[in-house]
Order: C-alpha cells, then sequence, then structure tokens
C-alpha cells in the first residue's frame, strides 16, 4: 500500500477494473451503468484520500488528527470499491449455474443443511433494514462459510474471513428498477443473473 523515499510516504494507487455485464433481468442498462459511476467515485475517492495523507504525513505531529480522520473515512471508500468488484464480478458474461458436482454447493450443503437452507438464510440477510450488503465468506479457522450483514460498506465485516459471495442491498441497485417495495424481487433477479462460475473462482481461490 505504502513506502518510504526519502522519509516521505509514498501511496500506491487503485485503478478502476472494467467489468463485463451484459443486459441482465430486472436490473436495467441505465441503473447498471449509474451503478458503475458509483463505484468509480469510490475507487477515486480513495485515491484522492491516499494523496491527502502522503502530503499530511510530511508533518504528522501537526496533522495526526486530521490523517487519522482520513484514514476513518479511507474504510468506508476502500469498502465501496472492494464490495462492489466483488458484486459486479459475480454479474459478469451472463448467468451460469451452480453444478451439482460443485465443490462450493457440496461445503454450502455441509455447513447449512443444504442448499436451500443456506439460499433462504442468505436472501432473509439481504432484507435487513437498511442499508448494506449481504455476504457469503469463508472462515479459514474454522473451516465454514458463513453469511453476515454488513451496515453501509464497512461496518460489521467479519474478521479474517474471504468474501465469496456479495449483494448490494443498498437502494441505488434497485430502487429505480424496483421501488422500495420491490427488494425482495431484486433479490430473486440477483440470483437469477449470477455467475456461479465466478462464485465458485472465488471459493476455490
Amino acid at each position: 500500500m505504502s513506502s518510504l523515499k526519502n522519509n516521505q510516504l509514498i501511496m500506491k494507487k487503485f485503478e478502476a477494473k472494467k467489468f463485463s455485464i451484459p443486459t441482465l433481468k430486472g436490473i436495467s442498462d441505465k441503473t447498471t451503468e449509474e451503478h458503475m459511476k458509483l463505484y468509480e467515485g469510490y475507487v477515486k475517492n480513495a485515491n484522492l484520500i491516499l494523496e491527502q495523507i502522503e502530503e499530511l504525513s510530511q508533518d504528522v505531529a501537526k496533522n495526526a488528527y486530521t490523517i487519522g480522520e482520513l484514514q476513518r473515512r479511507f474504510s468506508f471508500e476502500f469498502d465501496g470499491m472492494r464490495n462492489h468488484e466483488y458484486y459486479f464480478g459475480s454479474l459478469e458474461n451472463g448467468p451460469a449455474a451452480l453444478t451439482e458436482e460443485s465443490a462450493l454447493k457440496n461445503k454450502i450443503a455441509e455447513d447449512f443443511g443444504s442448499f436451500e437452507k443456506w439460499l433462504e438464510n442468505f436472501k432473509l440477510v439481504a432484507k435487513t433494514r437498511g442499508i448494506g450488503w449481504a455476504i457469503l465468506s469463508y472462515d479459514e479457522k474454522e473451516n465454514r462459510l458463513l453469511n453476515s450483514w454488513a451496515d453501509e460498506q464497512h461496518l460489521g465485516h467479519l474478521t479474517g474471513l474471504k468474501p465469496i459471495l456479495m449483494l448490494d442491498m443498498w437502494e441505488h441497485s434497485f430502487v429505480a428498477d424496483y421501488q422500495p417495495s420491490g427488494k425482495a424481487t431484486y433479490i430473486e433477479d440477483f440470483f437469477a443473473n449470477l455467475n456461479w462460475g465466478v462464485i465458485e473462482g472465488n471459493f476455490k481461490n
């Protein structure tokens, strides 16, 4: 993330990724286009914060409070960037089913009783009131999968767990197409659009 050169902090910058997302069921091209701009904004703001920290770090004693607040904001912008990369990545190249031989599907059934029970629980998590993210993650220490909810995008992430699947439940992701009352339909359409090959890859990696 950073290095020191001549006692000056040098921060490496992030680059916005490009995604190959086809026309989706229920989610309009316009929503996807606007959503992508929001993602690019998170990348831009994460870099701006790093630039400001880099500049302010030339006089840490004077700027310690400001640097601390920028670091607090950085977690919001960074997670906004990274969460969306998981989200958009899972919608690339059209829907693909999870096969019966899938290692991920077998692990889900092992940890939740069945794939159907996991899916029901995940959708329930996604309907949590407020803005945030529904997340399926893998815990290496316990060798188990867990569903969880993150408020906004940076509050409530489970430490040390690796994201497998992330569903954006901020209103900007669905209200234009579904209205506030259409949250449940948006969740169903997300799974109809999901490329499980990508999710399987996340699990294997």
